[in-house]
């Protein structure tokens, strides 16, 4: 599969870019970028591959799907015009401005018979897959709630405006990762911290609590402006807890220039010293990290594309995380659950 990459900003170049190249089945056909230092950019990434001025230029080039990482106020406009086109699409989340418009990228993607998926990448981290792996054994008995915290000390990163926020930012990510963990939300309250930025009122922390079709209870709480670098995952069941404080094992490594094609087989795995512990009435139990690879959603995409299984987080995935943060948000600013469905 010939997939161009749109936009070659923090998101291209860092988490798309190096698991495309290590992704089998995927070669990366250009790139579309228009400021010099980004087209330099990828320039030096990606030697001799056609760097193109836009969309339209790309597609005209031709190529079988396209991943869209430019800012989510060009999102559903370069996601339309890919559809049209014919070509399979990834967008990057947060996918839309809200579910209604994710819902016409849906339906426009539904019509043209392609394959139209949401990068909510971090249903393949470390942390999050040895939880899953901890549940499915089902060691913790009847599941009863989940905790997930992720703090960054990032207040330079929080985004003003219509499209910013720290719920669509990385909430979108917590949110996702519980639904995939623990099934439909009929339920939502919210807490959101506001703090007034030169480019407008924005929310810097929040926190969301979910009521899920199965019983379990979850909650999902982050702040970029506290000081705090947390990552953390609580699980309570009516035989036991898991517990573990990671690190984002994924990213640090990119940012310390290491690649996943590098050793595929070595990539994602946190270290020792970060491995969760399992609570039981049989003792402490020290649980191994699971391997995280954001490969691993490109992989399934390009499968999918090509008709052998279902597509990583589809348009319908992505539409009901949107519905849970537009009910999050309604839940804030009348302080009453929000129930859905």
């Amino acid at each position: 599969m010939r997939l161009g990459l749109v936009g070659y900003g923090n998101g291209g170049r860092h988490f798309h870019a190096p698991f495309l190249e290590a992704a089998r089945g995927v070669e990366i056909a250009g790139v579309v970028a228009r400021a010099e230092a980004t087209r330099a950019a990828a320039r030096e990434d990606l030697p001799g591959l056609p760097i193109h001025a836009s969309l339209t230029e790309m597609l005209e080039a031709g190529v079988d799907a396209v991943t869209i990482t430019t800012p989510p106020a060009t999102r559903r406009d370069l996601v339309l015009e890919a559809i049209a086109a014919g070509v399979h699409v990834v967008a990057d989340k947060p996918f839309a401005p809200s579910a209604e418009v994710a819902r016409e990228m849906q339906d426009a993607a539904r019509e043209a018979g392609v394959v139209l998926s949401v990068f909510h990448n971090r249903r393949f981290d470390a942390d999050l897959r040895t939880l899953a792996g901890v549940l499915e054994s089902g060691r913790l008995g009847q599941l009863w709630r989940v905790h997930s915290r992720f703090d960054l000390d990032q207040p330079e990163q929080l985004e003003a405006g219509p499209h910013g926020g720290l719920l669509r930012d990385l909430g979108t990510h917590l949110v996702d990762q519980l639904m995939w963990l623990l099934g439909p939300v009929v339920a939502v309250s919210a807490r959101l911290d506001h703090v007034d930025l030169p480019e407008g009122r924005t929310d810097a922390a929040f926190l969301v609590t979910l009521q899920h079709a199965s019983g379990v209870t979850s909650t999902a709480s982050s702040t970029k402006l506290n000081h705090l670098q947390r990552r953390t995952l609580l699980a309570y069941g009516s035989d036991g807890a898991y517990e573990v404080a990671s690190t984002d094992v994924q990213a640090d490594a990119l940012f310390a220039g290491k690649r996943p094609a590098e050793d595929p087989v070595a990539w994602g795995h946190d270290d020792p010293e970060h491995w969760g512990t399992l609570h039981t009435a049989d003792g402490e139990e020290t649980v191994p990290s699971a391997q995280g690879s954001y490969v691993a959603f490109y992989e399934q995409f390009a499968a999918a594309c090509a008709g052998q299984g279902p597509a990583p987080s589809p348009a319908e995935e992505g539409v009901a995380v949107l519905e849970v943060l537009d009910a999050a948000r309604r839940a804030a600013e009348t302080g009453e659950t929000v129930r859905l469905g």
